[in-house]
């Protein structure tokens, strides 16, 4: 499966973005997919997860409320709504697909097999 997440570009504080990640390679609908984000001199971070049916979605709870993801399979998309941003909220988005079932894990790095090359969100104030 390779990844290719766009979207990204300069906002202002308060502002919205919309992310997404197209996949290619077959059975997309058998992973799950995952947001993270990395800012400047950080760890790469957990921000959203959904299950291959998109049943199931979880959180970090600094983005609950502001970021909804969403997935659709027949175009092999997965999307990042991202409202009332904050200045924090810069970083690199990566999004990343996992064979495991979500329950197996969401929030770990490792809980993924693949990534893509990651698009820039930056947030001003």
């Amino acid at each position: 499966v390779q990844l290719q997440a766009y979207g990204g570009g300069l906002v202002q504080a308060g502002g919205s973005l919309r992310l997404s990640c197209v996949a290619s390679g077959r059975s997309f609908s058998n992973y799950k997919m995952g947001w993270f984000r990395q800012a400047p001199g950080k760890e790469r971070e957990f921000v959203a997860a959904i299950s291959w049916s998109g049943i199931s979605v979880y959180y970090a709870d600094s983005v609950k409320g502001r970021f909804t993801v969403s997935r659709d399979n027949a175009d092999n998309t997965v999307h990042l709504q991202m409202n009332s941003l904050k200045p924090d909220d810069t970083a690199v988005y990566y999004c990343a697909a996992g064979h495991r079932a979500l329950w197996f894990g969401y929030d770990k790095v490792g809980d993924y097999d693949y990534w893509g090359q990651g698009t820039l969100v930056t947030v001003s104030s």
